[in-house]
């Protein structure tokens, strides 16, 4: 009995494992993948879509309505495509399990058409490197679009002398006329290009220059922002600017037969004479080791050789003279009891030098003639009270012209009170005030001989320190001929 149940409980035993072996789910087979392909935005169906999978199957294509069925495909895990031209393709991720659906839906975005940009503008009028254009200029340039997208251009013009840069906008033709250009000015041009979608399109920067100044025969600075600037003018009151904002340049001086102008740049702290063509091109540094100085660069002065190959300027008690190339410098006076020059004027005939001379606060003034060795030949004006500035010689050395302040005031600041012309004469040795008019509470200063010298240029302003300097001119010895030629000027020269 005991061994008939025992075995009887082993063929239970195994008929019992046999049948939950036969119960196990087998996960190998086949399933389905159905689904449908749409646009993304308007949802609106995709036929003849391309279907497939990776791990590879099979590819189907969409029917009419986008739909799409893959059939027996072994179960796993799937990546599964949709792609169509004109559409980014899409993948989307999907299980297949035995002798079941899974659903797909693809939404495919428009692949948008590539807009190319315009063609880089073309440059055709002026020529580049242009000369002796008028102060109207009409530029032309051409760009074309592949797609015929409307254009719009921009111009970007900057002037090569004050660095100012004007951008003219929303052009719609491909010219446009530029009035009001300056004379004897370099400008740089380039067109801009857009077409509303794609970046802007840069042209290549060209150049063109204007017309030369016409009868420009003064000089003078005036202040802009913290520097001063040197303008050339003419009768008419027409003024052009010539040097930089950027940069202090000051006090010109033209030389006729070295058709150049010579003025005082500060760089570094220190003042140095530079030259320049008349138009503000080619500036060239003359002097190097050492510079400019005196008691107060805005009552200094330096002077040309008249034929242009030379120049003379101080270093305090030394004045120097340099070849115009800046070779050659060459120590020819010293003052004998250390005073500083302030200022020099070269004689038409190279003969004689003109030279101003005063203490560390610009005054106990002297003036005196050397010849040139650097010996004192005449004693103009000595042991006066008072400001003295702005001497020059006539063309035939009889006459020396100056300005005085009459008052003999003196303060911290150089303040004048009452600043009159004067002219000393070498044959008789006296100095004789000249009347060019000058109201009450006023200042003449940095007095010059007309070319001609029958008329004065000077400043003339009030004398409460603050107000505005202004460049006049008078014949001398005409009454009623005072007359302002430029606003805000100072330092003038008149060739």
């Amino acid at each position: 009995m005991y061994k008939i149940y025992k075995f009887s409980f082993f063929i239970l035993i195994l008929a019992f494992s046999y049948s939950c072996s036969e119960e196990t789910i087998d996960e190998t087979g086949f399933g389905t993948v159905t689904g449908r392909v749409v646009e993304a935005v308007t949802f609106e169906p995709i036929e003849n879509a391309r279907v497939s999978s990776n791990p590879n199957t099979s590819a189907v294509f969409t029917d009419e309505d986008g739909y799409f069925t893959i059939e027996n495909v072994p179960t796993g895990d799937y990546a599964f495509e949709a792609r169509k031209d004109g559409f980014i393709a899409k993948f989307e991720a999907g299980t297949v399990l035995k002798e079941l659906e899974t659903e797909l839906v693809f939404e495919l975005e428009p692949i948008e058409e590539i807009n190319q940009s315009p063609t880089v503008p073309e440059l055709l009028t002026p020529l580049d490197n242009a000369e002796d254009l008028s102060l109207s200029i009409n530029l032309t340039w051409q760009s074309t679009d592949a797609e015929d997208d409307e254009l719009t251009y921009k111009i970007t013009l900057r002037n090569d002398i004050t660095n100012e840069i004007s951008v003219y906008e929303e052009i719609t033709s491909n010219s446009f006329t530029l009035t009001n250009l300056n004379y004897s000015t370099k400008y740089f041009w380039q067109v801009s290009v857009s077409d509303g979608i794609n970046p802007e399109v840069n042209s290549l920067t060209q150049s063109f220059r204007t017309l030369e100044f016409p009868n420009a025969r003064y000089l003078f600075t005036r202040k802009i922002a913290d520097n001063n600037v040197i303008f050339t003018a003419d009768d008419a009151g027409n003024e052009l600017q010539i040097t930089s904002d950027a940069t202090n340049s000051f006090r010109p001086r033209k030389n006729i037969p070295a058709n150049k102008i010579a003025f005082l740049r500060t760089t570094g702290g220190q003042a140095h004479i530079y030259t320049m063509n008349p138009d503000g091109s080619d500036v060239f540094k003359v002097t190097a080791g050492i510079p400019a100085a005196g008691f107060n660069l805005d009552y200094y002065n330096f002077s040309w050789k008249s034929n242009g190959s030379q120049l003379i300027y101080s270093n305090f008690d030394k004045l120097y003279k340099i070849n115009a190339d800046g070779s050659g410098l060459e120590l020819i006076f010293q003052t004998p009891n250390g005073k500083l020059i302030s200022e020099c004027d070269w004689s038409n005939d190279s003969s004689i030098i003109a030279v101003k001379v005063n203490n560390l606060y610009g005054y106990e003034t002297e003036i005196y003639v050397i010849n040139s060795n650097g010996i004192i030949v005449e004693n103009v004006i000595s042991g006066t009270m008072g400001a003295i500035s702005g001497l020059h010689l006539s063309v035939t050395n009889n006459k020396l012209v100056f300005t005085r302040d009459v008052t003999g005031f003196e303060s911290f600041d150089y303040r004048q009170l009452d600043s009159r012309i004067f002219q000393y004469d070498f044959l008789t040795d006296t100095a004789t005030e000249v009347n060019v008019q000058k109201p009450a509470g006023f200042n003449d200063l940095e007095v010059r001989y007309s070319p001609n010298e029958a008329e004065l240029l000077f400043v003339s302003t009030s004398n409460d320190g603050i107000s505005a300097r202004n460049i006049f001119k008078c014949s001398i010895g005409i009454t009623g001929s005072r007359l302002q030629l430029f606003d805000n000027g100072i330092m003038p020269d008149w060739k």
